[in-house]
């Protein structure tokens, strides 16, 4: 019986989880490729062209990650994801969208899905392994001053991570292995280079979704009114859906200065706009919360928030509030607060925790 311990590499066809698994298999690890399929062919959507997590072009990456296990030298195998992420992850962002609210699908997906189902299936399918790895920029170790498994930010600021996989649990992060949370994506590219895989230069895909977000909302164009503060009308539109708070760019509103959406009402289907001094927000409640550094909030403390996957993190603090949710008070107003959005907070490297944000207050 084979001492080397086992290790299970979530492949996506691109070059981080191929790397991660070259470097796990390097460190004497016996390696296995797994891929979850959430496509589920649904004719007549996601034709755009652009790659996406979830769209059509699934079947080729799956390919793509099939011929790289083979160069790599591993066992490949593919499971069957596509109900339950139609339950957990596509009805929750129809269901969010259509409430007026911003959801993160990738953050839902990465909890319940890429870290719960996919490592799951493979165990019920008879694969024996230790860990669960992946190619994302982030680091996971035990610390025996918190006495807890703590997620870090990856060591390359451009490429980290951490916001979209805040919600692991202590159990998921005692059985994950990040291999190249320590390495920049240049190294990364390097190492890919070296071993002659065919994808160190290939384009990477951020997007959740390749096609126009009304296919996964199945509603058609019912117009309605853009309309001020006071409720004044500025604009029509065709569908609240097609707006986010916080939203300056395709308004499709003249006006002496730059208008964003402030708020969506979606039982009078209207977009509400303001300028910028409407949109800045003091503070926010946050709600389902995951804290990973401790069990519980037991009082006020100093983070850095992002609250958007892609903006930096902004000095605040956060504060136990009513029945489990905290307040975030941030130094400096922000226009970027976003219900359905997550708050991720952060002490130097060390995530903190966070959760969905539910409301904002205005300065």
């Amino acid at each position: 019986m084979s001492s080397k311990r086992k290790v299970i590499v979530g492949l996506s066809g691109g070059v981080d989880s191929s790397v991660a698994a070259y470097l796990l298999k390097q460190e004497g690890y016996e390696v296995t490729g797994v891929t979850m399929s959430i496509w589920d062919g649904k004719p007549g959507a996601g034709s755009s062209g652009k790659h996406a997590c979830y769209g059509p072009d699934e079947n080729e990456e799956i390919e793509e990650a099939r011929e790289l296990a083979a160069i790599l030298d591993i066992p490949y195998h593919v499971f069957d994801c596509s109900q339950r992420y139609k339950t957990l992850v596509l009805d929750y962002f129809k269901q969010e969208y259509l409430s007026g609210r911003t959801p993160n699908p990738c953050v839902k997906c990465n909890q319940l899905i890429k870290f719960g189902m996919l490592p799951d299936m493979a165990r019920l399918n008879g694969l024996e392994f230790d860990y669960f790895a992946t190619g994302h920029y982030a680091r996971v170790n035990w610390s025996e001053l918190h006495q807890r498994y703590l997620l870090k930010k990856g060591v390359d600021p451009k490429k980290d991570q951490t916001y979209f996989i805040y919600r692991l649990s202590q159990e998921q992060l005692s059985r994950l292995l990040f291999p190249i949370g320590n390495l920049t994506k240049k190294e990364v590219r390097k190492i890919a280079s070296q071993i002659n895989l065919p994808l160190s230069e290939k384009e990477e895909s951020q997007d959740f979704y390749s096609g126009d977000y009304k296919d996964l909302l199945e509603v058609e164009d019912k117009p309605g009114n853009i309309v001020n503060n006071k409720r004044a009308v500025l604009g029509r539109h065709n569908g609240f859906w097609n707006f986010t708070i916080g939203q300056r760019k395709g308004i499709g509103v003249a006006y002496s200065e730059p208008l964003y959406v402030i708020e969506l009402d979606p039982g009078k289907n209207e977009v509400i706009v303001g300028t910028r001094d409407e949109i800045m927000g003091s503070s926010c409640i946050v709600n389902d919360i995951n804290w990973i550094a401790f069990k519980d909030l037991k009082g006020t403390i100093e983070v850095k928030a992002r609250i958007r996957s892609a903006q930096q993190e902004n000095d605040a603090i956060v504060e136990p509030s009513d029945q489990g949710t905290v307040k975030v008070t941030f130094h400096v107003p922000n226009d970027g607060i976003t219900p359905g959005q997550s708050a991720v907070f952060y002490q130097d490297d060390i995530v903190v925790g966070g959760g969905v944000i539910q409301k904002i207050n205005n300065k």
